[in-house]
């Protein structure tokens, strides 16, 4: 993995090779930003060109010492994953998961490439139906490692993919670890909602914001890594926003958003006609998705709210829709106005949520299709 694997963020590049050059690399890093936007795919380059032989004065990793063979196939000893994992029926009792217990799924899905959700990840490891957690036992397995001395002799790194889902025991646990880092050890963590991580850890990391990828950048991208053509590639980049998952899900006609969209236009036509009975078989049909996958339609349903808001001003630099999406809002996006779109928005976060601390998601689906019929009627 290499900076030149990297979708744009040059900045951030700059800024990371700077530190090691410039002798002020810290012992804990934070890369936070939005999902899309390559904070894994810099962490993973980052870690690669931190165990390079050759990275001293060059801007990237070379991709052909051995360090940079053994990092390509994500099996450096001295490179270590902390993630979310889940308790599968086979684990015992008082057994507590660790990224151990999956590495074979993990490198799988880094093989397929430095850009992924945690969606793809939990079809990965087999458990949409649970939440993924870091558990204490991580957090004691990641100290025993790093307390070992360098295989290579040179730096130790351990990346941490969304430690904000470190339950508070690991929590706790992690936070000892980087306050006595073992010797020659980095830390870099990928986070998309630091605010849920402790302040102490925070206070303990030196944060990068990485920023959405720039439009350019995903469209030579397309370009150049998908064969496709210049008109389409900025249409698809303008829509995906500076997600490049967004911009690769684009060129799938049956992504998930095709399912998203049609059981939010099913929502918003069966609440304006009132059709109880078919807005409950709506909310049980939600039901088998799985809590991740609910969340993820909700966070849909959020960005479709705030689309068909902005479309009534008429001014297409405001919008960023499908051609889908947008024919819908054509004669939807009127029902969705000031009287009622803050409503809509605390709607779907209140159910996100619900569905976070599990509560059963057909009540949740059904009362937030009840309360939908009366938004629709604000004017």
């Amino acid at each position: 993995m290499k900076f030149s694997d990297v979708i744009g963020q040059e900045e951030a590049r700059k800024r990371l090779v700077g530190m090691v050059a410039e002798g002020r690399l810290p012992h804990a890093l934070m890369l936070c930003g939005p999902e899309g936007s390559g904070k894994m795919a810099l962490a993973l380059a980052f870690a690669s060109y931190l165990l390079c032989e050759r990275h001293d004065g060059a801007d990237d990793a070379c991709g052909e010492c051995r360090q940079c063979k053994m990092a390509a196939k994500w099996e450096h000893p001295d490179l270590h994953f902390t993630f979310p994992t889940i308790k599968l029926p086979s684990m015992g009792p008082e057994h507590k998961p660790v990224s151990d217990d999956f590495a074979t799924q993990w490198r799988q899905l880094l093989a397929s490439g430095p850009y992924f959700t945690m969606n793809q990840w939990m079809e990965m490891m087999g458990g949409e139906n649970q939440q993924a957690i870091i558990t204490a036992g991580e957090s004691d397995e990641l100290a025993r490692k790093l307390s070992l001395k360098s295989s290579q002799g040179g730096y130790k790194v351990a990346v941490i993919w969304l430690p904000e889902r470190m339950n508070q025991e690991c929590a706790n646990k992690l936070l000892k670890l980087i306050e006595e880092p073992p010797s020659m050890t980095v830390f870099i963590m990928v986070s998309e909602e630091p605010d849920k991580l402790l302040d102490t850890i925070r206070s303990r990391t030196q944060r990068i914001d990485i920023k959405r990828t720039d439009n350019e950048s995903i469209k030579r991208a397309l370009v150049e890594r998908r064969g496709i053509g210049n008109d389409t590639a900025q249409r698809i980049a303008r829509i995906a926003n500076g997600n490049w998952l967004k911009a690769t899900e684009a060129l799938d006609a049956n992504n998930e958003n095709e399912m998203f969209l049609d059981l939010f236009q099913q929502l918003m036509r069966l609440a304006y006609m009132r059709n109880v009975k078919e807005l409950k078989r709506w909310s049980e049909a939600l039901q088998p998705l799985g809590r991740e996958k609910q969340k993820r339609f909700l966070g849909y349903f959020l960005r479709l709210v705030r689309e068909n808001f902005m479309y009534n001003f008429q001014n297409p630099e405001l919008t960023y829709m499908t051609k889908r999406e947008e024919d819908f809002a054509r004669n939807f996006a009127r029902y969705v106005n000031e009287a009622n779109v803050l409503q809509m928005n605390d709607l779907a976060n209140r159910a996100i949520r619900d569905i976070g601390q599990n509560a059963n998601a057909k009540i949740v689906f059904f009362d937030m299709a009840m309360q939908m019929i009366v938004l629709l009627m604000a004017r």
